[in-house]
């Protein structure tokens, strides 16, 4: 039996009548990490708004835990396992900490923060009263990360969680990330251009080359010149 926990089948998607993602294939276990690497404008973002439902797929299906996603609604994706945390992490500045992180929460947590969120960020409880426009790059990219660890997700997707971020701070998330995943059984896809954060991270990896998968490998068979040669302009 697969222990596939996220399933993308031959997706299409793209913007109007220009096509991006072309067939795309990918099946992800329970607590993996995958890495989808590429240049920019070669399909990363577009296929991550795809699979989160920002973007309808024209073509193909996008399950999570044997569950369809095909034609839901981003909302209705994160209540069915799915959380983003998009480029440019999207917070809300005006918003306190707190109040931001309680956008992701369940009804049923009446506004409840849970312990491990912070234990796992703890610069978030020390700045919980702060607006998270008067945060760091690094800080707000962990309340992001916190804000969709919120829902409860079985699949986590960051588009290009490092952009902007000092390299001590993405150490840090690279932990944290690890610590995620071991602690919840999730599983994560993340998109990136920066190598060895990947590295670190990731038990398999893809690269993305005009909207489609050129390259996939386990880590341990990783060829760091092959995704570098992709990764370089």
């Amino acid at each position: 039996m697969s222990n596939n926990i996220f399933s993308v089948k031959g997706v299409d998607s793209g913007y109007g009548q220009s096509q991006v993602i072309h067939d795309l294939n990918l099946d992800v276990e329970k607590k993996e990490i995958v890495a989808v690497m590429g240049r920019n404008g070669m399909g990363k973002t577009t296929l991550f708004k795809t699979l989160m439902g920002v973007i309808q797929s024209t073509r193909g299906s996008i399950t999570v835990d044997g569950k369809k996603l095909d034609g839901l609604d981003s909302y209705q994706r994160v209540q069915n396992g799915l959380a983003y945390v998009p480029q440019g992490r999207m917070i809300f500045s005006h918003m306190t900490v707190v109040e931001n992180i309680q956008t992701g929460l369940p009804s049923s947590a009446q506004g409840v923060v849970p312990e491990e969120l912070y234990a796992l960020f703890p610069v978030l409880f020390d700045m919980r009263t702060r607006k998270g426009g008067n945060l760091s790059g690094g800080q707000q990219q962990q309340l992001a990360i916190a804000r969709a660890l919120a829902t409860n997700p079985k699949v986590l997707l960051l588009d290009e969680p490092t952009e902007g971020i000092q390299p001590s701070i993405i150490k840090d998330i690279a932990k944290s990330l690890k610590e995620i995943r071991d602690l919840r059984d999730l599983t994560i896809v993340v998109s990136e251009q920066v190598l060895s954060f990947t590295l670190d991270i990731a038990d398999r990896f893809f690269v993305i080359d005009k909207g489609k998968f050129v390259y996939e490998d386990r880590r341990a068979n990783v060829d760091e010149k092959t995704i570098s040669r992709y990764l370089s302009v």
